[in-house]
């Protein structure tokens, strides 16, 4: 890890006073499920180790309840008893025996709470939750304090390095501070100092609890994004107060749950909040960390060459890459396995009560379980089709030993990511596009790119196993006109976008159907210009009202779309749970019209017929878009089959859902683990 030359700043280690930390970079705070999970403490244990022997400079756990009334949901982790310390003992020692440094987050839910126990500042439901909290009495405040208290010093007693107070994102410590979650009349509330309050007795307390030589990190709301949250200048005296009450450094937290501003999506561009940071560094004096889309060294270290903090959090670029800071010191960013912000396989599974994972690296969280041993007796095997399933399907079985051929009709590698990349807001794939080239190359894959196959083509070549990953068929319309002129598959939209004309019907709701939709009316992508990316999202980078909100500026759509559907669900219902909503309001600012329960009737010079609500309806568009799903492309698997090859069927060839990589890249990982 000497080798600082490429990113000097990011690789230096930061002097705390009482401890040293190696780098600059911080493993930001995740739930993944294993917390709860039967035996999910060993395999939370190997998870961490796996980063900390991976270089990360300090590491930060999901968060973990001092009190049962902070739960997050029933039976969520806390920390109040010595049976919790003795568990979480084999977590920091996994740790400790690759040199890492770890820290707990205490995080109190607050009205976030999914339970019937939920407790807040004033008895008001949040829009996220079922359940109304109960306001807490002063007595209960004084016993929520103590309990903070009593987490922290057990976290001590189980040799974690400190502990991270979580006082943004809108849990319970950052709705005692907003007035739009404090209603109360007594000494804390009302006042800004009373607002304060009790973010600054949490941390005196826990300071007095834990003494001198115990890292504190407090987690400050910088920018609530929600009416009714902090201005700056409530905000800078948060800050003061806790530098003063003994926190070791401060931590950017942006948004709150319920604010409908995208904080950490795919089409948020990368380091988009780093200058928020920037503006308290002139403020306090302690070390300040920054966050929010930070995905590869090169733009953490151009964050701290600017001075916009001291360290920098990086919480789902460690899923996809745990060697993310050795490949960084060793001059290996090409093999960097990039975070493209998808949320489909972390957050998404989370919020869903399923174990938290990742789609570029489905080992995440599965370190005990997925695993690629070198073989003894390597095998042949011929890959076919060169998508996401068909490249981690190669790359890991060539890692393993074996000797593998990947062909794909196409001139190029990626599949269905070729269109994915295309989408405003998505061109994190190009990121994946990448790792898997290097990889292939890395293990010796060999590739046989233009190659369009039959089962004849494997007479003469001798492989052991051959692996179909051919990938999916988009369906075709099936109703009077639609081999109309007017009439185009999504594929078509992609290899030649100026045939499309001025107004658009998709038939097809799913994820493509807003793909689509999406790639047909942004003018242009924001992602690569964050200043024109806030201002779109109303996010006022001046901080002239509270929160940082702003009205968002109206984008001028390039063509009118009609997005359609057959189910009587609301349009968009299928789309990922974290980052539905996000689509939904883009394509609403462009003024997409949805409709559903729709009747395809007929496509003809005026335009779609269709039926809507009973009413027979044409809409008079150029084009009628095909979005309308995928059949598996799976007919050369049958016909070697017959044949009597040994067969395997992965990806879409194997299950057409909505275009899911997620399930393709787990599927061929998994295969070559046993193969």
């Amino acid at each position: 890890m000497e080798h600082h030359a490429l990113y000097p700043r990011l690789l230096s280690p930061l002097d705390l006073g009482f401890t040293q930390l190696r780098n600059r970079t911080l493993m930001g705070s995740m739930h993944v499920g294993l917390e709860e999970e039967k035996h999910g403490i060993d395999k939370l244990a190997a998870f961490y180790q796996e980063r900390a022997k991976g270089g990360v400079g300090l590491i930060v756990t999901g968060g973990i309840s001092p009190n049962i009334a902070g739960w997050v949901a029933p039976f969520s982790s806390r920390m109040s008893s010595n049976k919790h310390v003795k568990q979480h003992r084999k977590i920091t020692q996994a740790v400790h025996s690759e040199n890492g440094k770890i820290c707990m987050q205490l995080l109190h839910a607050g009205r976030y709470g999914y339970h019937p126990f939920a407790v807040a500042p004033s008895a008001l439901k949040s829009p996220i939750s079922p359940f109304k909290p109960r306001a807490l009495t002063k007595r209960g405040i004084q016993k929520t304090l103590k309990q903070f208290a009593n987490a922290a010093r057990l976290a001590q007693d189980a040799q974690y390095d400190g502990v991270e107070i979580m006082g943004s994102e809108g849990y319970l410590i950052n709705q005692f501070f907003c007035e739009r979650t404090n209603k109360r009349t007594d000494e804390w509330g009302g006042s800004l100092e009373n607002r304060a309050r009790f973010a600054i007795e949490t941390v005196k307390s826990v300071r007095a609890a834990v003494g001198p030589h115990f890292i504190i990190i407090y987690r400050l709301s910088m920018l609530d994004l929600v009416e009714g949250g902090a201005s700056w200048s409530d905000v800078v005296y948060l800050a003061k107060a806790i530098e003063e009450a003994g926190a070791t450094m401060i931590n950017t937290g942006i948004g709150w749950h319920e604010a409908r501003v995208p904080t950490i999506a795919t089409s948020v561009p990368r380091a988009a909040f780093t200058w928020i940071t920037k503006r308290m560094k002139a403020e306090v004096s302690l070390p300040l960390i920054t966050t929010n889309r930070i995905n590869m060294p090169d733009v953490a270290e151009q964050v701290l060459q600017n001075g916009d903090a001291d360290m920098v959090s990086m919480a789902r670029p460690f899923l996809a890459d745990p060697d993310l800071v050795i490949k960084a010191a060793e001059g290996r960013t090409n093999e960097i396995n990039t975070c493209i912000a998808c949320n489909q396989a972390c957050l998404d599974h989370v919020f869903k009560q399923q174990r938290a994972s990742c789609l570029v690296n489905p080992r995440a969280c599965y370190e005990t379980e997925l695993n690629f041993p070198r073989v003894d007796a390597p095998k042949h095997i011929a890959v076919v089709g060169a998508g996401p399933a068909g490249c981690a399907f190669a790359i890991n079985a060539a890692a393993k030993g074996h000797d593998v051929t990947l062909f794909d009709q196409a001139g190029d590698i990626g599949g269905q990511f070729n269109i994915a990349k295309q989408i405003p807001g998505k061109e994190e794939f190009y990121e994946t596009l990448r790792y898997f080239r290097v990889q292939l190359r890395k293990h010796g894959v060999t590739l046989k790119l233009g190659e369009h196959l039959t089962a004849a083509s494997f007479e003469q070549t001798k492989f052991d196993d051959i692996v179909i990953a051919t990938g999916i068929t988009p369906r075709t319309l099936r109703i009077p006109g639609s081999d109309h002129t007017k009439v185009m598959g999504y594929l078509d939209v992609f290899a030649n976008p100026d045939k499309v004309g001025g107004s658009v019907a998709i038939i097809g709701a799913g994820g493509i159907g807003f793909d689509v939709a999406e790639f047909l009316v942004e003018q242009e992508s924001l992602t690569t210009q964050p200043d024109k990316w806030l201002v779109n999202w109303g996010i006022d980078k001046a901080y002239s009202e509270a929160a940082g909100l702003m009205t968002p500026a109206k984008p001028t759509p390039a063509r009118k779309v009609y997005l359609l559907q057959r189910k009587k669900t609301k349009v968009g219902a299928g789309l990922g749970k974290t980052t539905g909503w996000i689509h939904r309001t883009t394509l609403k600012k462009n003024d997409v019209e949805f409709f559903n329960s729709v009747e395809y009737q007929k496509v003809s010079d005026d335009g779609l017929h269709i039926v809507h609500n009973g009413e027979e309806k044409v809409l008079a568009v150029d084009n009628v878009i095909v979005c309308a799903g995928q059949e598996p492309n799976n007919g050369l698997a049958e016909a070697l089959k017959t044949r009597g090859h040994s067969v395997h069927v992965i990806g879409g060839a194997f299950k057409a859902g909505e275009l899911d990589a997620k399930f393709a890249i787990r599927q061929g990982s998994e295969l070559a683990s046993v193969i």
